[in-house]
């Protein structure tokens, strides 16, 4: 259970949401619905109160925020307590598989040549980010730039470059002895073309060179491509968390 603690701790620290309420033990995280990750309440601490007393609390700011009210659940959260949710017809959305790679192991077998390093994150990076998402929520796309340049961390910014356009990305997050991959997008007329490994090997060299030992990251469940990509990289599935969303705003 200590590895899936300093997980939490580090993803905690380097994906930071719009609005945070501190509440008994528990971080209240709001932003706009961006992501659920971004937006879910996450245990963190011992607490003094009763899940009858709190949960109520939780939905209540929700309410007032205007998303639904989203709890994360990790190992590290009681099973009783995800019961308990699932009682409250709360659904079970997003789940998502927890990777490591002690990076001894890693298989950094492509050339990084055509990829782009900062150490910053700048505007033209968020601005293409967005785009290979989908993003056209102008609320998001007003509130996710303030997120990324609010990540306190040491970072390692890539792209990939196409005829002057930004075309794939990813980020590195440094903490501790640890290097989390994150914001790995590759446009879709440019998928399957390996594209996507050179960038996270590109970050897990340079983390290295940084003096991390561990690389961490997440994967929803079903991205299959995705998770076979990182598995040949030598990522080793570690544990499941999922999210427990309320039907509507409550």
């Amino acid at each position: 259970m200590n590895d899936i603690k300093i997980i939490e701790d580090l993803s905690l620290n380097a994906w930071p949401s719009h609005q945070m309420e501190l509440y008994d033990g528990w971080i209240l995280r709001f932003s706009h619905f961006y992501t659920h990750r971004t937006n879910s309440v996450e245990q963190f601490g011992s607490s003094s109160l009763t899940w009858r007393e709190k949960i109520p609390h939780c939905e209540e700011v929700y309410r007032r925020w205007g998303t639904p009210t989203i709890f994360k659940i990790s190992p590290l959260v009681s099973k009783d307590f995800d019961y308990v949710l699932e009682n409250r017809n709360y659904e079970i959305q997003h789940t998502t598989c927890v990777m490591t790679l002690n990076l001894e192991n890693a298989v950094l077998d492509v050339s990084t040549d055509s990829v782009s390093i900062s150490q910053f994150i700048q505007k033209e990076w968020i601005d293409s980010l967005l785009v290979l998402n989908g993003t056209t929520n102008p609320i998001h796309k007003t509130i996710v730039p303030t997120m990324y340049n609010a990540i306190a961390k040491d970072t390692i910014c890539v792209s990939i470059q196409r005829q002057g356009h930004i075309i794939g990305t990813g980020l590195g997050i440094l903490d501790r002895d640890y290097i989390g991959v994150y914001a790995i997008n590759v446009r879709e007329d440019y998928r399957k073309k390996g594209l996507a490994r050179s960038l996270c090997t590109c970050i897990l060299k340079e983390g290295i060179k940084k003096g991390a030992k561990k690389a961490y990251l997440q994967v929803v469940d079903g991205n299959d491509p995705a998770y076979l990509l990182y598995q040949s990289l030598g990522f080793q599935s570690l544990y499941t968390n999922w999210f427990r969303v309320s039907n509507g705003i409550t």
